[in-house]
């Protein structure tokens, strides 16, 4: 290879590498960066982020979100490309700011006092006057009063010219892009430090893996654990009351990673404090930690904005969560063949398995919570309607529908626990439920058991109304569902209402009765099947079908009521067999009876709807609270403050100061021996009114002009 094709290749090379250089540290590259982190901050914003796969799939979809997962979209701010993009910004930050500080601290030394003097004459604010003295005595004077003024001042004396008086103040400005720049810099420093970057980088070069299994914490292998001494890290730990933990849960995309602490934390006392919307208003929590090397015990109270700090580790009052209380619940059968049982169980503890006739579930105890403000606005809101005025066609879905829905102003009003539950069944489909324990008066004077349910996390709990008895229980609810579901009874019922209705002198009218009232209280116990070709569905829906597929639409109306009307009297007989077979009177006539009756009628209806042959009902409980900290170690912290210390300044110096110039040429006049003619030009890199007004002072100030006269 020759000397010149070397030379050549190296100048190409020299070219090429000036090219990347001035691109990296160009303006537009650094706005291109940052338009990226801000669309992804706005991604990052809206969409959950560390959240399971199975929750992206219930709200976008398989394919957004597998796209999610391939994008990292669900864990941006550890995503490989954003940190990519913020180690870029680094360097194209870095790469302008020392681009551009020698040119700026190389400009705040020149004051340009080399200008021509012929070039004041094209500045926009000049004057020009005569001064009674000598150009070296004037130059030597408005020296003075400048610098005493806060100016940075230079003279040049031109021999056998005059002297020229340059003066700057304001240079604080161009710091303040070197700040601004700076501040960008630092911030992206410790947000890489602060961030995921040291702990992905343990993953890929330390051995370490994410654990993406079950099981207790001090089952999970040492390769799936973080060292006390990570430099870095932010995770989450729960404590429950009277328990003790020494290892926080840091979630990433695909799984967990146990980050070992130097200390373990035991809770105390955990204290809650709500407002009447029920939500907290101060929950804290007495602590005492615990110094794993030396034993040593600290107390110490935590509360949100008042963390506590410990060995560099930073421990902060996230939120709260249930510590593992024991419940007891009672199985209330919804079903017609269902049978009652009871259950213990701890929430968040081990799944029972149960068993109702041929279907087996697993119950998993999920929530217990011992405050529920509801809005009760309305004194309408969540209760039934009158059975003798029920339209036909009215979907299931209006029934359960939302615990209470009102547009009014609101009136909270605490109804008590809730336990909430899932039921998964053999092929792992889960739903959800939430049960209140204590009846719930919405108004209307006939108190309501509500049992919630929701196919998916992301919907909102329907509720199903079961009116409670006169004891305060479901027991009568329970009673009459089992009552009509058996012929006997239903006959008996029949008998009676047919006994009581029926006209003697009209026997033939009687048979017609007995046999509309068995076809309608059949439809109803689901019994029989609306149509000839569908299932039987029970319920106000099989009576919507059977009117429909039979009765003229013209004719509809007038049948239905009457339908009704049979229905109500003899759902009313099936009422007071079911107290009968309890050993219990049977209820009168009156408003109270036929309260309970219609809600009754309407959950009897719904219940062929409710998704479970039983409904878990809380009986008994013993609450055990929890703490949730997080707990942070975050040696970006203080390099993050230092950059917005810089920003505010940065900001402040480029917006608020600003950079003033001012030249003076001062020559011997030639028309008056022993005087000077004196020029000034005034400069100023944002013109505005106070720049007006302080050109007209220094005019007075140093040239003793009161008005710029014509030049």
């Amino acid at each position: 290879m020759s000397v010149s094709t070397h030379g050549l290749r190296l100048k190409r090379g020299s070219r090429a590498l000036r090219a990347v250089v001035e691109l990296f540290s160009s303006m537009r590259f650094a706005i291109a960066l940052l338009t990226i982190i801000c669309i992804a901050s706005v991604i990052g914003t809206i969409v959950k982020q560390h959240e399971p796969l199975g929750n992206y799939i219930n709200q976008f979809g398989p394919f957004w979100a597998q796209f999610f997962r391939t994008a990292r979209l669900d864990s941006i701010y550890s995503a490989w490309w954003f940190l990519l993009i913020l180690l870029f910004l680094v360097i194209s930050t870095s790469l302008c700011i020392a681009r551009n500080t020698p040119h700026i601290f190389a400009d705040l030394k020149n004051l340009k006092e080399g200008i021509r003097a012929q070039s004041l004459k094209a500045f926009g604010q000049r004057a020009q006057t005569s001064l009674a003295e000598a150009p070296e005595a004037a130059a030597n004077r408005v020296g003075q009063l400048l610098s005493g003024g806060g100016w940075k001042v230079k003279l040049q004396h031109r021999e056998g010219s005059g002297w020229m008086v340059a003066a700057r103040a304001g240079g604080a400005h161009k710091l303040g892009y070197i700040a601004a720049h700076s501040a960008i810099v630092l911030v992206c420093i410790g947000g890489l430090l602060d961030g995921d970057l040291v702990v992905r980088a343990q993953t890929w070069f330390n051995g370490k893996s994410v654990f993406n299994g079950g099981g207790m914490i001090a089952d999970v292998a040492p390769e799936h654990r973080l060292s006390a001494r990570n430099p870095t890290f932010r995770g989450n730990i729960l404590v429950p009351e009277g328990g003790q933990s020494s290892v926080a849960i840091l979630n990433q995309s695909d799984g967990v990673l146990l980050q070992e602490l130097p200390f373990s934390i035991e809770l105390k006392k955990f204290i809650v404090d709500y407002y009447s919307t029920g939500m907290p208003k101060l929950f804290a929590s007495e602590v005492v930690l615990h110094d794993r090397e030396t034993g040593e015990q600290i107390p110490a109270r935590i509360e949100v904005n008042h963390p506590a700090s410990y060995k560099g580790v930073e421990i902060y009052q996230s939120s709260f969560d249930d510590g593992g209380s024991s419940v007891k619940l009672k199985a209330v059968p919804i079903a017609a063949a269902a049978k009652p049982f009871e259950v213990d169980g701890v929430i968040g503890g081990a799944s029972t398995e149960i068993t109702n006739g041929a279907e087996k579930l697993t119950l998993e105890f999920s929530t217990l919570r011992l405050i529920n403000v509801e809005n009760f606005a309305d004194p309408q809101a969540g209760s039934g309607l009158d059975v003798r005025k029920v339209d036909l066609r009215h979907s299931f879905e209006s029934r359960l529908g939302a615990a209470n829905k009102t547009n009014k102003p609101k009136v909270l009003r605490n109804i008590g626990p809730s336990i909430g539950y899932k039921l998964r069944d053999a092929a792992g489909q889960a739903r959800e439920f939430q049960n209140y324990m204590v009846p719930v008066d919405t108004g209307d004077g006939q108190p309501m058991f509500l049992l919630g349910m929701r196919e998916r996390p992301e919907d909102a709990f329907r509720y199903l109304r079961v009116p409670a008895d006169e004891d305060g229980s479901m027991d009568g609810f329970v009673r009459m569902r089992t009552t009509l579901a058996d012929a006997g009874l239903r006959a008996r019922a029949i008998d009676r209402y047919v006994a009581r209705s029926a006209d003697p002198a009209r026997p033939e009218l009687a048979d017609q009765l007995r046999t509309s009232a068995t076809r309608a209280l059949a439809l109803f116990a689901g019994a029989e099947s609306p149509k000839a070709d569908a299932a039987s569905t029970g319920g106000w829906q099989a009576i919507a079908e059977f009117m429909e597929a039979n009765v003229p639409e013209a004719e509809r109306e007038r049948a239905g009521t009457v339908l009704v009307r049979i229905l109500n009297d003899v759902l009313f007989e099936v009422l007071n067999i079911s107290r009968e077979t309890a050993g219990l009177a049977p209820l009168p006539a009156d408003e109270k009876s036929q309260a309970f009756l219609t809600q009754s009628v309407l959950a009897i209806s719904d219940a062929h709807f409710y998704p479970a042959p039983v409904a878990m009902m809380l009986t008994d409980f013993k609450q055990v609270q929890a703490s949730v900290f997080q707990v942070a170690r975050a040696p970006g912290k203080n390099i993050v403050y230092l950059g917005c210390l810089l920003l505010i300044v940065g900001i402040f110096a480029m917006l608020y100061v600003r950079e003033r110039r001012v030249w003076i040429w001062l020559a011997p006049d030639e028309k008056q021996g022993g005087h000077t003619e004196a020029t000034m030009a005034f400069s100023v890199n944002r013109k505005t009114i106070d720049s007006d007004r302080e050109f007209e002072h220094l005019k007075h100030k140093l040239l003793a002009l009161n008005k710029d006269p014509a030049s």
